[in-house]
């Protein structure tokens, strides 16, 4: 039962890195031209991913300096990802599975 829980934290851990590397990736189309948020479906889209990820990235926003045009919140977050992964989750499930 333990078990199976740590897995789905660490699904939804998996699916929050993949829905941060696409709002990077959207923001960086939008940043060089490449989409235009005057699409309706763009525009959805990127703002559904901005919603999303904004409460996870804001905080980490407040307390980091400014770098200019450079975001580098993601980075953050996805390093505080793998710490909790490495140090916590995994070894966690290590020791629920072989007990």
């Amino acid at each position: 039962m333990l078990f199976g829980l740590l897995q789905f934290v660490d699904l939804v851990l998996n699916l929050i890195i993949m829905v941060i590397i696409a709002q990077v990736i959207v923001s960086w189309l939008l940043a060089f031209n490449i989409l235009n948020m005057s699409n309706q479906f763009v525009a959805t889209i990127a703002n559904a991913l901005h919603q999303i990820t904004d409460p996870l990235l804001r905080p980490i926003r407040r307390v980091l300096p400014s770098f200019g045009g450079l975001d580098i919140s993601p980075i953050v977050l996805f390093l505080v990802i793998y710490f909790i992964r490495l140090v916590i989750l995994y070894p966690l499930m290590a020791q629920v599975r072989f007990a």
